[in-house]
């Protein structure tokens, strides 16, 4: 048995590629899944060579060829394809596994394996020989490399989502570094052996001795101030080793310094170190026999100490009876060098993916990288938000601006009433007759009863999605009654969708309020919109006409009213200039196809290196420049704008006082100004009501993910409550039989996956504290449940 630790491999199952990728290709990419068959081929085979088989040395450059194609995919696709990767625990294979949607965890969990691989291949090798003891410190130094480059460049991308209820415990950065550490010390360990193989000099293999044992020191520090939940991952009899290495190689280094004072002839500094040594021996004899290290650990301990103690016995005897030299007392010992033999080696597959698969091609080279494909993306959102924000939004801002101006001089009904006495002016009977066609105070009442209803099913929607969770409530309540759980209560666990839900009904609270807006705006102005639905002859029988004037139209009153007219005209022009420049820009965006250039700068980044959209901001800072002159001339129109507005005003003032005395004039201004407002009043209601019913559209696919949520999380809560029921049952047929039931659930790694309903230990597992003692009394259960 070796006196080394080995990494086990995480296990594995089968996963459904072909029908994950064939799903996001079809609803995501430009490319269909028939076109990529073969990829999808390749990657099954891959992972097939990746993740099974023995232990053998061939079996790294799978890894690393598997790992290498994993990082070309990651630039193709995003981390969640919603592809279902489970892995079992690393120290329990036989449980059930944490399967998640991230591509990232398939990788971290590859480049994992490859460091077990190699302490395993490690462990394998003959360190009774030379040869074997530098293989051995190869792969240990590979392992560490591997689980170095995990910890830094792969852990930080394993990000994880709020659905995701389980996480790899395995993959977090305390276990990754308290192995790293591990492995590296192991390797240190290597040379030692070597050097005293070799029968180099004793203060050398101190130094060797020193440095390993504070490597095995920072491997239990970072283990052992880890949170509970991770450093109960690791077996006991792995901290047991672990900290009984790093006292068995102080003592080690303290006993080879006492050989060589020895020499010195510094027999009060020998015994001194032999103290020392004697004190770390017994220690590390201690905690290897309470915490049942391997018997190659405890034996390896027991014969130094015999030798240190032989030699102590010796020592103090000479000392005593021949050299009569002080002892220096502990504090007084010069601490001893170290030498850091062992380092952390990368594989070099690993940094450069490249240099394992320099000559193939890699998996779904010929897409878009996703990179790539979400700076393209981003481009055109950005595109459009440019024409939107400093085209279209300013247009119209300007347009509401003249018609407010317009609407608050009474403009044109002003100049049409003087210009036509009798019946509608022509701009007038084109908006009546567009409200009588589309039947307009029907069409409202049956929005705003639309509207009505939506609201209605999405507050119910959210009322269904609370019941839900209100009836888990009752069961969690009622089980804690008969059963004692170990998981948090019902309203500590569902505060994130409780918390969603809130959010939801304060937006449906506020939704509710402009609801009741749009229905007092037409309350009050449901009679007016109705006029505008009457027959030409009622409504021009309902405006005053100004045929009746005793005089005739003043030559001022002419003229200011032609002003006016070509002022209008010019207004109009400058909406007309305003909208060509809106049209022109979107013709050029309807061109505008970054695509190509993307592509290619994105074909000029090293291959298999990350894309990110970031890198292309200079692209686009360069595209969006196309539509810098859209924008200046737009700008250019506004001093125009503001200068007529303001003849408009000056203008009107001049035209209402040279006409004050024409009050039959005013009122048919007045009726046909509010006809004029009535009109635009119809337009808003129809707006607000349009966008209700879209926002309700909206908002209820988001209530229904809501809704799905909370079934999902309580189903979960449920099979956790009866799979406790059901372990506890067999629990108690086993007391009642007088033995125990033993539940195989090793899975294989090229079966399909089991349903998972519970993450509950298996009833083999140590965490139910079953222990090989006679019955009766027969085991004692710990209740557990899952996180």
């Amino acid at each position: 048995m070796s006196n080394l630790l080995s990494i086990p491999l995480k296990k594995t199952y089968t996963i459904d590629v072909k029908e994950a990728i064939r799903k996001y290709l079809l609803e995501h990419g430009e490319t269909h899944p028939d076109a990529v068959k073969s990829d999808i081929n390749l990657w099954e085979q891959l992972r097939q060579c990746g993740i099974g088989g023995e232990i053998h040395y061939n079996r790294i450059d799978d890894m690393l060829r598997y790992q290498a194609h994993l990082t070309s995919i990651l630039t193709k696709l995003p981390t969640d394809i919603q592809l279902e990767i489970p892995y079992a625990p690393v120290f329990s294979p036989s449980a059930l596994p944490v399967t998640l949607r991230n591509l990232v965890f398939e990788r971290a969990a590859v480049i994992f394996n490859l460091a077990a691989l190699y302490s395993q291949l490690a462990g394998g090798e003959d360190r009774a020989v030379g040869d074997g003891i530098k293989r051995a410190a190869a792969f240990y130094q590979h392992a560490s490399g591997a689980l170095q480059f995990l910890r830094i460049y792969v852990l930080p991308k394993l990000v994880f989502s709020p659905e995701d209820e389980q996480q790899p415990l395995d993959l977090s950065t305390p276990v990754v570094q308290g192995l790293e550490w591990l492995m590296l010390a192991q390797a240190q360990e290597c040379f030692w052996q070597k050097a005293r193989l070799d029968n180099f000099k004793n203060s050398l293999i101190s130094k060797l001795a020193a440095s390993t044992s504070v490597l095995y020191q920072h491997a239990f520090n970072a283990i052992n101030d880890a949170r509970p939940p991770v450093k109960q991952l690791f077996p006991t009899d792995w901290l047991a080793h672990v900290e009984a290495k790093q006292h068995h190689f102080d003592a080690v280094a303290q006993y080879r310094k006492s050989r060589e004072e020895l020499e010195a002839s510094r027999y009060g500094s020998e015994l001194a170190h032999l103290t020392q040594a004697l004190a770390g021996a017994k220690r590390a004899h201690d905690i290897a026999r309470k915490g049942k290290a391997s018997p190659a650990v405890r034996q390896d301990i027991q014969s130094l100490l015999e030798a240190v103690q032989k030699d102590f016995a010796r020592a103090e005897r000479d000392n005593d009876l021949i050299y009569h030299q002080d002892v220096p007392v502990a504090s007084s010992l010069p601490s001893i060098p170290h030498a850091a033999v062992a380092q952390v080696t990368v594989p070099k597959e690993l940094t450069n993916p490249n240099s394992i698969v320099a000559s193939e091609d890699m998996i779904f080279s010929e897409l878009v990288g996703w990179g790539a494909r979400q700076a393209i993306n981003i481009y055109y959102d950005r595109r459009k938000n440019l024409i939107q924000d400093e085209l279209v939004t300013v247009s119209l801002q300007v347009q509401e601006e003249d018609e407010r101006t317009l609407q608050e001089l009474n403009l044109p009904g002003s100049l049409e009433a003087l210009e036509r006495p009798v019946g509608l002016p022509p701009s007038l009977l084109k908006k009546v007759e567009e409200v009588r066609l589309e039947n307009g105070p029907v069409k409202i009442e049956a929005a705003i009863r639309d509207l009505g209803r939506m609201a209605r099913q999405n507050m119910k929607i959210l009322d269904e999605a609370m019941d839900i969770l209100d009836h888990e409530v009752s069961e969690d309540e009622a089980t804690r009654g008969t059963t004692s759980l170990n998981r948090p209560p019902s309203h500590e666990a569902n505060v994130h969708l409780v918390e969603k839900e809130q959010r939801y009904r304060a937006i449906l609270k506020q939704a509710a309020e402009s609801d009741e807006t749009i229905r007092t705006k037409w309350d009050q102005w449901e009679i007016n919109i109705t006029e505008l639905t009457w027959d030409e002859t009622d409504l021009e029988a309902s405006i005053p006409s100004s045929t009746t004037i005793g005089t005739s139209v003043t030559p001022e009153v002419t003229g200011h009213a032609r002003n006016l007219r070509v002022y209008l005209e010019d207004l109009d022009r400058l909406q007309s200039e305003r909208e060509d420049i809106v049209r022109r820009a979107k013709k050029l965006a309807e061109v505008d196809d970054i695509r190509q250039r993307i592509l290619k700068v994105a074909g000029g980044f090293e291959r298999l290196g990350e894309v990110q959209p970031a890198m292309f901001e200079d692209v686009f800072d360069e595209e969006l420049a196309k539509y810098d002159k859209f924008i200046k001339l737009m700008n250019d129109l506004q001093p125009r704008q503001e200068q007529l507005l303001n003849s408009i005003r000056a203008e009107h003032k001049l035209f209402i006082q040279s006409r004050k005395d024409d009050t039959t004039v005013k009122e048919r201004e007045r009726a046909l100004q509010s006809l004029e407002l009535s009109y635009h009043k119809y337009q808003e209601i129809v707006h607000n009501l349009e966008e209700g019913i879209k926002f309700y559209n909206s908002l209820i696919t988001l209530l229904l993910q809501l809704k799905d949520a909370c079934k999902q999380w309580c189903n979960e809560r449920s099979r956790e409550v009866h799979a406790l029921s059901r372990s506890l049952h067999s629990v108690s047929v086993a007391e009642n039989g007088n033995e125990v039931i033993r539940v195989e659930t090793s899975p294989s790694t090229s079966g399909p996956l089991p349903r998972q309903v519970s993450a509950l230990p298996p009833m083999d597992s140590n965490e139910w504290g079953f222990k090989s003692v006679p019955l009766p009394p027969g085991p004692t259960v710990k209740k557990t449940a899952r996180r």
